[in-house]
């Protein structure tokens, strides 16, 4: 089928890239930035840009863009989708977005279906994307409650074959909870730790721990903080969690209280190796 692929960044170059590899597809890109364009039709990730017409015929529509935008560019598009088309967004937050387009989407020919591909890089750009980025994620998807089985199952199938290892089906809320713990958290608290007087001294002193714990600190700014507000209503309560955990660890330090600490401290390793086991 034809493809189109808003947005031709880390996430939309490079599920460009694995639908090239794993499939016979064609695909049509959009970007605001003409040098990503240029960049992926000189490498093959894209067949051609995309314009209304190729739009029409397009049996799958990926739209890779920040939350605000991923809502714009739908609303604004709505009538140029092809009958039966899968219209499937891949913003980070998934409550907002699915309450502004879903009445965008109800009685429509064509269908709607939150996602998130859980994988990605620090570095953002077509430049770095990568067309095994996917292999072994995971996809979610969040679609609208009413939408038929068949559906679904296309977008599963589509997923796993250009390398997802598991598609995920879930609630916008349920979406947003978690991410705000596995992802969005760990992007905060790496901005926070890195901050210290002591970073710039770091080399000679660090080893692994330091470079995992930094590495999200690069973070595009303008995206994050896009994604950090739109989900504060689930980041919060996370935030709120570590900081009272983070305390108890520092009142136990100041205590001096060994058989405190070292329990605290098993308590961790122990939920750490039952994670890993399960």
């Amino acid at each position: 089928m034809d493809i189109a692929i808003i947005g031709m960044g880390l996430i939309g170059g490079s599920l460009a890239k694995a639908i090239k590899l794993h499939t016979d597809h064609r695909i049509f890109g959009a970007d605001i930035d003409r040098q990503a364009i240029r960049h992926a039709l000189m490498m093959g990730a894209i067949d051609a840009e995309l314009d209304e017409e190729k739009l029409r015929g397009c049996g799958m529509v990926l739209v890779a863009l920040y939350p605000g935008a991923i809502v714009e560019w739908i609303t604004a598009h709505a009538d140029s989708f092809a009958p039966d088309a899968l219209v499937i967004d891949c913003g980070g937050v998934k409550g907002t977005v699915v309450e502004a387009l879903t009445p965008v989407a109800l009685h429509r020919r064509w269908h709607y279906v939150g996602g998130h591909p859980m994988a990605g890089r620090e570095y953002s750009g077509f430049r770095y994307s990568q067309d095994d980025l996917f292999d072994h994620a995971s996809m979610i998807l969040t679609p609208l409650p009413e939408e038929d089985l068949s559906v679904l199952q296309r977008c599963r199938d589509f997923f796993m074959d250009i390398g997802f290892r598991r598609v995920q089906f879930t609630t916008p809320r349920q979406h947003d909870e978690m991410i705000a713990f596995t992802s969005q958290l760990a992007h905060l608290v790496s901005s926070a730790y890195v901050k210290s007087p002591l970073a710039d001294r770091h080399k000679g002193f660090s080893a692994g721990s330091f470079g995992d714990m930094t590495r999200v600190a690069r973070m595009k700014e303008d995206m994050w903080t896009e994604l950090f507000l739109a989900n504060r209503e689930a980041l919060l309560p996370e935030l709120n969690g570590i900081i009272q955990r983070l305390t108890a660890y520092r009142d136990t330090l100041e205590a001096g209280d060994a058989q405190a600490l070292e329990q605290m401290l098993r308590e961790g390793r122990e939920i750490k190796e039952a994670l890993e086991e399960s």
